[in-house]
């Protein structure tokens, strides 16, 4: 189970209507959101791992160690949920290695992983991978083995992999199922609250039993947010995508935690490493 940690404003489809310069200034949702999300985690008796952007554990140091506290994973979202394609090398390593500190400062414990903001690895910047790796980072949950307008890498596969060999950054794909030559997507995001929640148990349960893989699955804070404030001038298609189902996320996130067992990735993954 993995969380993205971030607000409604720093959706990557809202960049070209939200000012970034105007962030500090927004409504914040996150921590109410983040602390529903706690609750019914404990409640369901599960553990997650929580992709933090560096911008929101500055701003709620209590809320990233809450996270800890509460015996769940902190990892990386990268520090002000800038596009890795959208970077050169330096850059990227002054964004990773900057989250790195801001988390592990705040939350006293090492921070082994990442996650590209929008799945934001892929073909054109495979070099992303060696540099988590010598940013300190174990793994990586950046690549998306899905067609998508907006990310993906089809061809990549589909579960747990060294990139660079087996001493390398682990590669943990979200979780897709085969069908007809083709990888769906079955781990979380739109489509998630779109698709009846029966089929996506049912994806996750092929996964499970007929692949003997763990599913790998995400999801935002401002999912369970139906009352978020809207953001103007967006498209259809990005407005359907944001807003879809938020109202009935919350009760698909409980069932789901009642009809699977959920642990953090970095015990699923690196424990015996």
């Amino acid at each position: 189970m993995t969380i993205d940690v971030e607000d409604y404003f720093q959706v990557s489809a809202f960049a070209g209507h939200i000012a970034r310069d105007s962030w500090a200034q927004r409504e914040c949702r996150v921590e109410a959101n983040v602390e529903r999300i706690l609750a019914i985690l404990d409640e369901g008796g599960a553990k997650a791992t929580f992709f933090t952007l560096g911008w929101i554990a500055e701003r709620y140091p209590a809320l990233v160690r809450r996270i800890v506290a509460g015996g769940h994973e902190l990892a990386s979202h990268g520090y002000g949920h800038l596009r890795a394609s959208d970077q050169d090398r330096g850059q990227f390593m002054d964004d990773v290695a900057r989250s790195k500190a801001i988390l592990e400062d705040i939350g006293g414990r090492p921070v082994l992983g990442y996650r590209a903001p929008s799945f934001s690895i892929g073909p054109g910047n495979l070099w992303a991978l060696d540099v988590l790796q010598e940013a300190g980072y174990r793994y990586s949950s950046s690549i998306y083995p899905i067609a998508h307008d907006h990310y993906g890498m089809p061809d990549a596969p589909r579960f747990a992999f060294h990139p660079n060999g087996a001493h390398g950054l682990l590669e943990v794909p979200i979780t897709t199922v085969r069908l007809m030559e083709r990888n769906l997507p079955a781990g979380g995001g739109g489509y998630f609250r779109l698709l009846p929640y029966a089929l996506s148990r049912r994806m996750m349960r092929r996964v499970n039993q007929a692949d003997g893989q763990p599913a790998i699955f995400y999801f935002h804070p401002w999912e369970l947010d139906p009352g978020q404030p809207r953001v103007g001038g967006v498209g259809v298609k990005t407005r359907f995508r944001h807003y879809v189902n938020l109202a009935r996320m919350e009760r698909r996130i409980r069932a789901l935690t009642r009809d699977f067992a959920w642990d953090r990735m970095d015990r699923i993954f690196l424990e015996g490493t």
